[in-house]
């Protein structure tokens, strides 16, 4: 275990700690209820917002293996196995073997699937505009800009 040592300044003062003010507690509630609504909303593709958003990483041509889709996502490997299994099963996806290595699987998008992405990011932009409604683009901008600042303190220092 880390020594994680609160110095009298901390920016998060253990003795005012409370789950319902945690930002950590607060951004996996938004991110839950941002999936339960793009859940509902893909209902009529058959589809979830894990799968859709499979569907979006492989068209970007920067995953294209269930290791990358599994470390991007921060999904662990067998729940993305099963949803790759799922879209293939539906036709959206398949599967190639890696020309360099047979026990590796290149995982693309089929005409289906291609056509359904089509349809992912007016979902999701309906939705998030919906959402944050009450925001500004200011506040929003500057939402993204510190949440981008947080994605690069990927790990904890250790004394």
């Amino acid at each position: 275990m880390s020594n994680l040592s609160t110095p009298s300044t901390a920016l998060f003062p253990v003795d005012q700690y409370s789950i319902e003010d945690s930002i950590g507690f607060m951004l996996a509630r938004v991110r839950t209820q941002l999936s339960r609504n793009a859940d509902e909303l893909l209902l009529p593709f058959g589809i979830t917002h894990a799968q859709a958003a499979i569907l979006l990483m492989l068209s970007s041509g920067q995953h294209l293996t269930a290791a990358d889709l599994a470390r991007e996502s921060y999904t662990d490997a067998a729940s993305v196995k099963r949803m790759v299994d799922r879209l293939e099963s539906r036709g959206l996806i398949q599967r190639m073997p890696c020309g360099h290595d047979k026990r590796v699987f290149r995982i693309l998008l089929t005409a289906e699937g291609e056509q359904l992405k089509q349809h992912i990011p007016a979902v999701f932009c309906g939705m998030l505009s919906q959402y944050f409604e009450d925001f500004t683009a200011e506040e929003l901008g500057f939402l993204k800009s510190m949440l981008r600042r947080a994605l690069t303190k990927n790990t904890l220092a250790t004394p």
